[in-house]
């Protein structure tokens, strides 16, 4: 099960229908940096990218394929007490990992410094760096070639209170997403990848990380929906939670749509729940009615979070 963090980001785009605008604008961003090449959508407080996007084109992006990596050079457009540096990351065992990567910018110098700026860079654990996110990359680059071009936005997803490295104190992310899409929405494809060291990466499939381009987030925990196993971050799992996207409830005895804590019958008896108590019958089950020859009583006992109805002598 993911463990469960606030999380303080998290973006929502209709389903299907992704536009840069539910990503990159000034609401959600403290400053956003087009060099021309990538868009990026940089957080203040994270001293670190929320976003970065760009648009591929399938003719360039296997031309020249320079090898040689420029130096990561700092975001001089950043006010310097919300910059990272390049040391923030040595020995934080973490890669400098990018977002908008050298493989798909490195058909010109020009293009290829552009993704060169500690704007466009995360903490990434190495193995997904290394081993299942760049496959992600070449996915990206494939899609061009194929389509002619193709809209990519890497989202990164933050917890509220984040793992910190290095003297700038930079925020280390979550997990995040690589959103592909073409103008027409024609296409669209989501990649997911949690920042954890710990993953098998001989059996990493890309497959695996697809999900549904929907990045609605109900208890705004840093995991969106599709990939939540609790998505009202209740405490009890979905396929065991009556109403799972309510933190309120998960207890519908009459399957009715309201939980018992807010329904006044639970069990849809047609006799409310105070009575039933009065009567000392069971408001939790709609066979069992007053006669004259039970003294049957019940009463609500509190436990936990909820009042749970016990039979008394």
């Amino acid at each position: 099960m993911y463990k469960k963090i606030l999380a303080i980001f998290i973006f929502t785009v209709p389903l299907f229908s992704i536009t840069l605008s539910e990503f990159i604008n000034d609401t959600d961003c403290d400053q956003t940096i087009n060099n021309g090449f990538i868009n990026i959508c940089y957080d203040y407080t994270l001293k670190s990218p929320k976003a970065v996007s760009y648009t591929l084109d399938g003719d360039l992006v296997n031309e020249l394929n320079i090898e040689e990596r420029p130096y990561l050079s700092i975001e001089s457009s950043v006010p310097s007490e919300y910059r990272a540096s390049y040391y923030d990351y040595t020995n934080s065992g973490y890669d400098r990992g990018h977002l908008a990567s050298h493989g798909s910018w490195n058909w010109s110098q020009e293009s290829l410094d552009a993704v060169y700026t500690l704007a466009n860079i995360i903490p990434q654990a190495p193995n997904v760096n290394r081993y299942t996110w760049v496959k992600a990359e070449r996915y990206e680059r494939f899609v061009a070639v194929q389509r002619g071009t193709v809209n990519v936005v890497n989202v990164v997803m933050y917890s509220a209170n984040p793992e910190r490295i290095g003297d700038n104190q930079i925020a280390v992310p979550l997990a995040y997403c690589k959103v592909l899409y073409s103008d027409d929405q024609n296409y669209t494809k989501c990649l997911y990848y949690k920042n954890d060291n710990n993953i098998s990466t001989k059996l990493d499939d890309l497959g695996e990380h697809e999900i549904v381009c929907d990045f609605t987030d109900t208890d705004s925990d840093g995991y969106i929906d599709s990939i939540d196993t609790d998505d009202d971050n209740d405490g009890v799992i979905d396929v065991n939670d009556a109403l799972p996207f309510n933190s309120n409830e998960y207890i519908d005895t009459d399957g009715d749509g309201i939980g018992n804590n807010a329904d006044t019958d639970d069990d849809n008896d047609g006799v409310s729940d105070t009575d039933e108590i009065e009567d000392g019958t069971n408001p939790l089950d709609s066979s069992d009615v007053k006669t004259s020859s039970e003294n049957k009583k019940y009463a609500p006992i509190l436990m936990g979070d909820i009042f749970v109805i016990v039979p008394y002598n």
